[in-house]
């Protein structure tokens, strides 16, 4: 990915370093596959969080020591992709006459607070859809590695998922959702869960296809990267991973099949209206 001369985005904080009181410091390294993989088989990702946080005594203010500085490689590149879907949403949030609020993007080590609770690097990145932020731990590229997708744009693709969400938040499909779940059965909470994502995927193409039209930012190999990211954390290839049989059923997040493809649309056309996953339940 061509990166290196592309405008830092001002919205990110580093948290790096930081620790919640004087409890245990959890680690974001080869625990992260095994969580992530547990989420995805139907556990509830509640319980599994709730043993982590267990592990954290609140006593006292976060630590502000920073094991990396703000011109590390790792935080420059992805300052850099973030200010480039910042640069792409707003364009087309202001031709459909919108005003694109951008989020703020946390990097954190270990374990950080959130609107949505305390959560761990376990989790892997995450949106937050009452403080409009996304969370980073950098060691997750090191997991995604580990699972089968390398290069840069492999992370770019991750970003740019959770890019979408915020979108989705912003457009007011999460709530939708939220609320359509609050009353449905856990197999159909699931569905939606897996249209939510796919959707997330496809806003993700729509950003890497404005993204190299204006900018030209993708390299050879780049689509390949982005492909195996999303074949990567596929629901059914983290269930055979773990030695599960595969049951869609639980998919929280759609098979690898079906995130290559919903990333491949948006990268093609680069067509928001292409990216209605919904039409498939209506249909």
């Amino acid at each position: 990915m061509r990166w290196r001369k592309g405008r830092r985005s001002s919205n990110i904080e580093d948290r790096r370093g930081q620790r919640m009181g004087r409890g245990v410091k959890l680690g974001g390294g080869v625990t992260i596959i095994a969580i992530v993989a547990a989420l995805f088989l139907g556990q509830d990702p509640g319980a599994i969080l709730s043993i982590l946080d267990g592990l954290q005594q609140h006593t006292g203010p976060p630590s502000t020591s920073n094991t990396a500085g703000p011109n590390d490689e790792a935080s420059n590149f992805v300052s850099v992709v973030l200010a480039d879907t910042e640069d792409t949403w707003s364009s087309l949030f202001s031709a459909a006459d919108q005003r694109y609020q951008p989020p703020k993007l946390v990097l954190y080590s270990d374990v950080v607070q959130s609107a949505c609770g305390t959560n761990s690097a376990a989790s892997g990145p995450f949106y937050c859809p009452p403080d409009q932020r996304v969370y980073l731990d950098l060691s997750f590229l090191k997991e995604l590695q580990r699972m089968g997708a390398s290069g840069d744009f492999a992370m770019a693709y991750v970003i740019a998922h959770e890019i979408g969400h915020h979108v989705q938040n912003l457009v007011g499909v999460s709530a939708q959702v939220r609320q359509l779940q609050s009353r449905s059965s856990q197999s159909d909470a699931n569905a939606l869960s897996v249209l939510t994502e796919l959707q997330a995927d496809c806003y993700a193409g729509v950003w890497a296809h404005h993204g190299h039209r204006q900018r030209n930012i993708l390299e050879q190999g780049d689509v390949e990267e982005a492909i195996d990211a999303a074949a990567a954390v596929g629901d059914d290839r983290l269930q055979k991973a773990a030695g599960r049989s595969v049951h869609p059923d639980s998919f929280t997040h759609g098979s690898s099949e079906q995130r290559i493809h919903w990333f491949s649309v948006g990268l093609k056309g680069g067509d928001i209206k292409s990216c209605d996953t919904f039409e498939l339940a209506r249909g």
